[in-house]
């Protein structure tokens, strides 16, 4: 069994009163949104790489909303300290939840005997931002040219070889490599992303899988090598690095995505201007080439997208647990 512990890193428009005042005070109330500043809520630590990400789509934000938004780092609990505080804010649209539903969200039900918050119905669910998938990644200089050359050579190692783990998506993608080829490569934990590519690089572990965000830079110096990702089609932020199926994983889809949040009850109205503001923020130029800096493919959407991924991950993070054999916390 896999503790995971020290694993994770990493409708309608408004009620029809039969008096006039309360529909009047609703309308302007949606209408004059926003006049004053939106705080932003972010589960990461100042200064990391994701804390980056968030105050970054958070003054494109302000740029078009007319007013500051501030983003609060409430770190901690693998995300459940900040998600619980947009579930518990009042929903009048001015505390948002920028963030990577799909481990946040979706796997949170499967990751956790006990939330604090609902991740469907203590949400609304506003719009899809970006996604990534994780990469498969091999020492620069070794031998391993292709997912092939891989296989082969942890099939005749069994369980003498190893495989590294930073975050329960990297996990889960590693997982599923295995199961897709019967390997009995042994998983060696890490609290870091940088130690694990250290003994990547140094010939301690045969691979790791590892979101783009960690791991470009070594991609780019060519200490490491991408031999696939998780996904089931190639990204566009990573045109030379094949996808999973045409790596011949054929099991495997997994791409982590970021989206848009509020709390639950939010007025419809407020939720229409949050998904058009950031619908129109998401394929701008800058933001499409900030992503791709990073790894990242721009991935707009809206509500009804982000609802139909929720549910669908949700779904698959049940079988991905299982797979895994991730104990829940």
């Amino acid at each position: 069994m896999i503790s995971r512990r020290g694993l994770i890193q990493s409708g309608a428009g408004g009620v029809l009163g039969a008096a006039l005042g309360p529909v009047t005070v609703f309308g302007q109330s949606a209408a004059a949104y926003p006049d004053k500043p939106i705080h932003s809520i972010c589960m990461f630590p100042p200064g990391s790489g994701a804390d980056v990400t968030v105050r970054f789509f958070a003054k494109k934000l302000s740029d078009v909303a007319g007013k500051p938004v501030v983003v609060e780092n409430r770190a901690g609990a693998f995300g459940n300290i900040a998600s619980e505080a947009v579930a518990r804010a009042k929903p009048d649209g001015y505390t948002i939840y920028i963030a990577p539903g799909s481990s946040v969200l979706a796997a949170a039900k499967h990751l956790f005997n006990k939330l604090p918050f609902d991740p469907v119905a203590d949400f609304e669910h506003v719009t899809t931002l970006a996604r990534l998938p994780f990469l498969l990644l091999v020492r620069g200089d070794g031998p391993y040219k292709s997912v092939a050359d891989l296989t082969a050579d942890l099939k005749q190692k069994g369980d003498k070889a190893s495989y590294g783990s930073v975050a329960n998506t990297g996990l889960v993608s590693s997982e599923l490599y295995k199961a897709a080829f019967g390997l009995k490569t042994v998983e060696i934990k890490y609290k870091d992303p940088q130690t694990m590519l250290n003994d990547l690089i140094g010939g301690n572990l045969a691979f790791v899988h590892l979101d783009p965000t960690s791991g470009l830079g070594q991609l780019k110096s060519g200490k490491v090598r991408a031999l696939a990702s998780s996904a089931a089609e190639r990204m566009k932020a990573l045109p030379d690095v094949p996808s999973a199926a045409e790596a011949g994983i054929a099991n495997s889809d997994l791409t982590a995505w970021w989206s848009v949040h509020t709390p639950a009850k939010t007025d419809p109205a407020i939720l229409a201007k949050l998904e058009g503001w950031f619908n129109a923020i998401a394929p701008q130029p800058d933001v499409v080439k900030f992503l791709a800096d990073i790894g990242v493919d721009s991935y707009p959407g809206d509500s009804a997208k982000v609802k139909k991924l929720l549910a669908d991950d949700i779904a698959a993070w049940g079988r991905y647990v299982e797979l895994a054999k991730i104990e829940k916390l």
